[in-house]
């Protein structure tokens, strides 16, 4: 499968019942592939060796039967290996209940466990250096609470006092929801998760990435091409890694000029604030444009023709630092010939750009890129950028997409895709909510997740360099969602190669800006 797709936890098991019900494939044979895929990391990651005991924690449901399984071949491949059940026998069903047959007829050790003080036993005389994590999958809805709970918590503190000991969890850490990444109560700390077919939103966004460790995706076997073709319930959330992201990029090819690249005009800026406005043109030159002119207060025009001379500039009519409404007749003149309007980084709060950006919206014909102070300012009246009717994209944070939603930026925090959603609904904008593992969405319902978690780009300016980018791709014919994933993906892979080179601290984003072109030469290299 050339995509990874980011599933719910109800599509997956929709797809599940489609495989099983539809294309015929038993139930019985996803379980032994689920179990067997998880054994086989197992083995990868920890060679049989002397002493290698492995502790098999099983719940009610088809999480344990795949455990089960798991157990099975790494008994047969000669591990030490104890399974203990976390339910009475008769409580399982199905293929669950013909694996743990099996392990019985096999003779492989399983005991129930009634209390803590038993899995406290259990550590003290098996000494196991792997802990399998098979008590819930992906179906969790509800806190752990009772002997889940206490065993949880025990198991991540025994984790934290011994490096010798290695947790797998399959599919999701118990715990863990695997729709928003919250924890539920208390969570399995894992040092690795096996998941299946698709990865699921609690694997990339936190709390729950952090319990995760390093996710490895096992196939199952499910026939995507036939899916594909004959339903709707491939997921519409893509990770985009570098192989999406290269395979969306176009090398420049034949005759090729600067106005074929496209010329964006960059309305940003204000006293104390006009920084943002360079790193924002920067970008724009860094991702291709043709032609930059930054439109900015006439009293930062030095500044910027010094700074950046490879952009034109526009000095606009301002007021106490800021761009007065006075501007306008200005900027109607120098939208003619522009392919982007980006507004937003660094243009101030005041009456003026207030007054400035509900006349663009209500007069214009351009597509837009809003970001920073634009976002602050519609978030008095968020509808008003829905009426517009050229392309636009907004680029907020956390907090910036709370104060467009009303709510707060925790409760953003909490449901990454919601609040996506919510988003795009209100703007009907292409939304880039930013953030550790970037998420791109568009009234399409199309989303991308960004593979890229990168430390390093938590500073300022960074979103301005992203705001260019998206604008400079805009304006060389990208396809609006195409141009921000891309632009995503592409600032996000500057800021990992500088950190492998420059280490994690004290990468600016000019630097980010300036490292793009060496990632677009690696892909047309490759094209």
């Amino acid at each position: 499968m050339s995509e990874l797709f980011v599933a719910t936890a109800k599509e997956m098991q929709s797809l599940d019942n489609f495989v099983i019900e539809k294309v015929g494939i038993l139930p019985e044979i996803l379980m032994e592939r689920a179990g067997h895929g998880v054994a086989e990391t197992i083995r990868e990651l920890f060679p049989i060796s002397e002493g290698a005991k492995a502790l098999i924690l099983c719940g009610p449901g088809n999480n344990g039967g795949d455990g089960f399984v798991c157990a099975r071949y790494l008994w047969n491949w000669g591990y030490e290996v104890e399974v203990l059940l976390f339910s009475s026998e008769e409580r399982y069903r199905g293929e669950a209940k013909r694996n743990l047959d099996i392990l019985r007829g096999l003779g492989v050790p399983i005991s129930p466990l009634k209390d803590l003080s038993e899995l406290e036993e259990f550590f003290k005389y098996l000494k196991p250096t792997i802990v399998v994590d098979a008590l819930f999958g992906t179906g969790l809805t509800r806190p752990l609470s009772g002997l889940f709970e206490e065993t949880v918590s025990f198991l991540n503190e025994v984790r934290s006092k011994s490096p010798f000991l290695k947790i797998i969890s399959i599919d999701i850490p118990s715990g863990v929801s695997a729709d928003t990444g919250q924890i539920l109560g208390v969570a399995v700390k894992a040092d690795y998760t096996v998941t299946f077919e698709c990865l699921k939103a609690g694997h990339l966004f936190y709390p729950g990435k952090g319990f995760a460790g390093e996710v490895k995706v096992v196939s199952l076997g499910y026939p995507w091409r036939f899916i594909k073709e004959a339903t709707d319930l491939v997921p519409q959330r893509t990770l985009l890694n570098e192989r999406v992201a290269s395979a969306l990029f176009k090398p420049r090819k034949g005759y090729y000029h600067k106005g074929k690249a496209g010329h964006v005009l960059v309305l940003a800026g204000s006293q104390g604030k006009s920084g943002a406005a360079y790193l924002t043109a920067l970008g724009a030159l860094r991702g291709g444009a043709g032609l930059v002119t930054l439109a900015s207060p006439r009293s930062l025009q030095p500044f910027y023709c010094t700074l950046l001379p490879e952009a034109l500039t526009l000095g606009l009519p301002e007021r106490e630092g800021e761009v007065s409404e006075e501007a306008l007749e200005l900027l109607w003149k120098a939208l003619e010939g522009k392919r982007v309007l980006v507004i937003g980084p660094g243009f101030g709060l005041g009456a003026g750009p207030q007054r400035v950006l509900w006349a663009i919206l209500e007069k214009a014909q351009i597509p837009l890129v809003l970001d920073a102070d634009a976002l602050t300012l519609l978030s008095k009246e968020p509808e008003r950028l829905k009426r517009y009717r050229e392309t636009k994209i907004i680029c907020p944070h956390p907090g910036e997409a709370a104060r467009l939603l009303g709510i707060t930026t925790q409760e953003v925090l909490k449901d990454l895709l919601g609040s996506l959603q919510k988003l795009v609904d209100l703007t009907g904008a292409v939304v880039a909510l930013k953030g550790p593992h970037t998420l791109i969405g568009d009234p399409s319902g199309k989303i991308y997740i960004s593979s890229i978690d990168e430390p390093s780009l938590a500073q300022g300016g960074m979103g301005d360099v992203l705001t260019g980018l998206i604008g400079a791709l805009l304006s060389q014919g990208y396809e609006a969602l195409t141009a921000t994933a891309l632009a995503v993906y592409l600032h996000g892979a500057s800021g990992q190669s500088l950190h492998k080179d420059k280490g994690p601290l004290g990468l600016l984003a000019s630097e980010i800006a300036n490292h793009i072109p060496q990632i677009l030469k690696r892909w047309e290299s490759n094209s």
